[in-house]
């Protein structure tokens, strides 16, 4: 296939994609879902042109691999691999840094070039490949062949070890059975940690200058997420970190609940809507909001104790209206406590 027509198909293709996608979003939200018939993609995907000797080649090329994603619409399963694990920097990171993704729906028409040059189209491919479950993934390494097959759905700890196993071509010496054995990673909690001193739901987060109501702190999160655990039950349980938090109205959010709650502005809209208009990508993210109800402060990435007290502390003592760059922030800080004879431990 020549180069004037890959482009022409990928813009009728992104045309396509894109009628589809807003027909998809218009559809009627239910309680704890996004849309539980429409699963949006990542835009990171791959745009591929379905020639998957030419994308392993690609990829290949790049020291990457191939992950064939075969999906369906209305997989809750597919929603969780989407919502769950590729919300999460550090999967998103590690896949993005390894791989390709081609999505291939199940039931779809359209045209593939297959990993043996036969034309053929993705339902039969498919059907070929014996695929029963979706999410289905194939990691396929530079030659084409499958390194590892993920039928069904991994939770994020799981997948992560799939991820490297075939990143580092460790089909070559072991079974991923044995190597999953081998690294046992630990799983997410899979809850909530709503603690009995934070906002109750239904959320009125509305503050008014009025009422001398405090500064408010939004926690934007997930269930299936190990930063968040270790948020919760280690940082924020450390005395120095619970002092500064105790200033605080604190509120947990689910980014992915249908729940309605009133913002700090007043305004009443669905926990996930909220989340997406603030472009949460990252959980735990921590938002700040000053007496008046306007976001003055956000982490949106890993940080340790050291820097999430700074965080805190940076908003609390109002040291944001007058340094406006938190890394001198934190600096100042880190020379303050060596100037007292401690010595900060900012992995800690």
């Amino acid at each position: 296939m020549n180069n004037f027509w890959k482009f022409w198909l990928l813009v009728f293709g992104l045309l396509f994609t894109s009628c589809v996608t807003a027909a998809g979003k218009h559809a009627a939200l239910e309680q704890g879902f996004i849309n539980p018939g429409f699963h949006e993609k990542p835009d990171w995907f791959k745009n591929s042109f379905l020639d998957l000797r030419e994308d392993v080649a690609e990829a290949a090329e790049e020291g990457k691999r191939i992950i064939l994603y075969f999906h369906q619409d209305g997989c809750p399963y597919c929603a969780k691999l989407l919502n769950e694990n590729f919300t999460l920097k550090q999967l998103v990171d590690k896949t993005r840094s390894h791989f390709e993704i081609v999505a291939i729906n199940i039931w779809g028409d359209r045209e593939v070039s297959g990993l043996q040059g036969e034309l053929t189209s993705e339902k039969a491919l498919a059907a070929g490949l014996k695929v029963m479950y979706t999410p289905t993934l194939l990691f396929l390494d530079e030659q084409g062949r499958t390194a590892l097959r993920v039928n069904g759905y991994y939770p994020p700890h799981k997948f992560e070890a799939a991820l490297d196993y075939v990143a580092g071509r460790l089909e070559r010496k072991q079974s991923f059975r044995d190597y999953l054995a081998g690294v046992e990673p630990a799983p997410a909690a899979g809850v909530l940690h709503q603690a009995p001193e934070y906002l109750p739901w239904p959320l009125d987060l509305k503050r008014s200058v009025d009422k001398a109501d405090r500064l408010l702190l939004v926690l934007m999160e997930q269930k299936q997420c190990p930063a968040c655990d270790e948020l919760h039950n280690d940082i924020l349980q450390r005395p120095a970190v619970k002092e500064s938090l105790d200033q605080f109205d604190v509120a947990l959010v689910d980014v992915w609940s249908g729940a309605m709650l009133a913002t700090p502005m007043g305004e009443r809209i669905r926990a996930t809507e909220w989340a997406a208009g603030l472009k949460i990508h990252y959980a735990p993210s921590l938002l700040f909001f000053d007496r008046s109800g306007k976001e003055v402060f956000r982490t949106d990435a890993l940080l340790k104790t050291f820097h999430v007290h700074a965080a805190i502390d940076y908003v609390l003592t109002g040291a944001y209206q007058t340094q406006p760059n938190f890394q001198r922030f934190v600096q100042a800080r880190a020379d303050a406590m060596r100037a007292q004879g401690i010595e900060p431990d900012l992995m800690d």
